[in-house]
């Protein structure tokens, strides 16, 4: 499974979970640190922590993946999950909108 693949699979995942405004951000070209970066919200502290272990839980019965890393647990306002080639971001939307990561990797380049 490539990277888009696996990305896709994790959108699935945090879709079902209803996950708000989910996007893909593919950073390959801008950083050494991931293909893409996943970005989803959740209204709650409770949908936050569910979204990242269903994440957790679906990736590692469905395809034996462990994530390498995982930060933000305690607080439970933005958990990042680390699968290396695929950087899982889950926020509360203050946070989101704080650290504007989609901003921050835009895609795009400025118009002159």
């Amino acid at each position: 499974m490539d990277s888009k693949e696996f990305a896709d699979k994790i959108v699935t995942i945090l879709d079902s979970k209803k996950g708000i405004d989910i996007e893909v951000l593919d950073v390959a070209d801008k950083t050494t640190l991931a293909d893409y970066f996943i970005i989803c919200s959740g209204n709650s502290t409770t949908q936050i922590k569910a979204l990242a272990d269903e994440v957790e839980f679906v990736i590692k019965n469905d395809l034996g993946i462990y994530p390498d890393h995982i930060e933000g647990r305690s607080g439970d306002r933005w958990v990042l999950i680390d699968y290396k080639d695929v950087v899982v971001h889950v926020f509360h939307p203050e946070e989101r909108a704080n650290y504007n990561l989609e901003k921050l990797w835009e895609t795009k380049r400025p118009e002159n």
